[in-house]
């Protein structure tokens, strides 16, 4: 479950994106998370030259329904649900679907979802943070793993460690019909602060 198959893509070139654009790396205005993010996001990649990579937390499950990234007294757990059409208003273009309860959507633009991203939740010493539904509501096929020429499963998504250990960014890399999109849930000082999303990457 939640792997990257060989399923054939669809043709959607001319398919209308309603998706904004208020959430993507070039409108993160922060230096600080803006330098750390061209670091490892795929649409900061030109600003990456000359930036120390980030520590990061590593993968210890990306099976089943749950993807877990544990390291000393960080703990990070994104947990993927089931979408069920019939509780959902879905609006198409030409068959291809565009908005789900009248919101553009990221993750497998186009068609009916399969999953859900259900939580993203970061446990640090003996505290919880969860980032709210507001953040994850439009974030659905969700890629926990794949498997590499040996067949071992493999994860692109991962989690980072400030400098200043401050500051813990939950990446996720996801497979669409077109391309993929990638999220990344930042948090600081064990509070959520903000997400940045970019589709239509790796076309």
């Amino acid at each position: 479950m939640f792997f990257i198959g060989n399923a054939s893509l669809l043709a959607q070139d001319d398919l209308p994106d309603y998706r904004k654009k208020n959430d993507n790396f070039l409108k993160v205005r922060e230096k600080d998370l803006r330098a750390d993010l061209a670091t490892f996001t795929i649409a900061g990649v030109v600003e990456r030259i000359g930036k120390k990579p980030l520590k990061d937390i590593p993968a210890r499950n990306y099976s089943g329904s749950e993807l877990v990234f544990q390291e000393d007294n960080i703990r990070a757990v994104i947990t993927a649900g089931i979408f069920d059409p019939s509780k959902h208003r879905l609006d198409s273009v030409e068959n291809y679907l565009v908005k789900i309860d009248k919101k553009p959507y990221f993750g497998n633009y186009g068609s009916v979802p399969r999953y859900t991203i259900s939580s993203v939740t970061l446990y640090i010493d003996k505290d919880t943070v969860r980032v709210p539904q507001a953040a994850l509501f439009d974030l659905y096929s969700p890629t926990f793993a794949y498997r590499d020429g040996s067949g071992i499963p493999k994860t692109f998504n991962a989690v980072y460690l400030s400098a200043d250990k401050r500051t813990i960014y939950v990446y996720m890399l996801n497979k669409e019909n077109k391309g993929s999109y990638e999220v990344t849930w930042i948090f600081r000082d064990k509070q959520f602060l903000r997400r940045v999303v970019d589709s239509n990457i790796l076309q």
